[in-house]
């Protein structure tokens, strides 16, 4: 995994030209702050969203961005697409341009999408033994019955990877409607398992990650900045 984190004087050398030998000087001579803190280790390690300011003057300042979009039906999760809209050019903030999609949604589904700049965070979100759940509200074209909730719970083994998903959670809202919970989220996953009963996916929208639920004041395409309480939640 690449690391988002560079020595002190590394970082200086890079962002201004200065030799690294000669970053010792610097902070000797106290130009140089990290987070309103003058440094003097050269080895301290700098994030990505660490300040750094060398005599005064912004080396970095980036600011972490967490994003919930209500992501609509044909708009590709990806940031550049040549036959589709995407879901950046849904966004108006000036720092669309940044982010990256946590946990795709394909283009025939709905729902709560999150857009960050912080690679730690969206990782520690979609790495499988997060344990974050994804929840999804589920239309289908034929009807549902108790069958489905035990098939969901003991798992599926798909042979084309030689995998067998983790237990999920069934609970039937109507006929052909279904709530579905994963804590993992492989390709069309929940389309596949109701392919197992030849029952196709009408409509799938994802309702809730961990306890973030779709703010339901945002109609399809809008969006807002999580809270700091969300993004804290959201990080366990």
């Amino acid at each position: 995994m690449e690391s988002r984190f560079s020595r002190l004087d590394r970082f200086i050398s890079v962002h201004t030209g200065i030799k690294r030998k000669d970053v010792r000087l610097l902070l000797a001579q106290g130009r140089v702050q990290v987070d309103g803190v003058p440094a003097t280790d050269i080895q301290l390690s700098v994030g990505e969203f660490s300040q750094v300011l060398l005599d005064g003057q912004v080396l970095q300042a980036n600011t972490p961005r967490y994003v919930m979009l209500h992501k609509p039906v044909g708009v590709v999760s990806a940031t550049k697409d040549d036959e589709h809209r995407t879901v950046i050019d849904l966004l108006q903030a000036d720092y669309r341009e940044s982010l990256h999609i946590a946990g795709r949604l394909d283009l025939n589904s709905s729902g709560l999408l999150l857009l960050t700049n912080d690679g730690r965070w969206s990782r520690g979100l979609s790495a499988p033994d997060s344990g974050v759940c994804k929840r999804y509200r589920v239309t289908l074209a034929n009807p549902l019955d108790e069958e489905y909730i035990q098939a969901f719970a003991d798992g599926m083994y798909f042979d084309y990877e030689g995998i067998t998903t983790r237990p999920a959670g069934l609970r039937i809202l109507d006929t052909r409607v279904a709530e579905v919970t994963l804590t993992e989220g492989r390709y069309h996953q929940i389309k596949r398992m109701f392919g197992r009963f030849r029952n196709p996916v009408l409509a799938l929208h994802r309702c809730a990650i961990g306890n973030l639920v779709l703010d339901a004041e945002l109609e399809p395409g809008q969006s807002r900045e999580l809270t700091a309480a969300e993004v804290a939640d959201l990080s366990g």
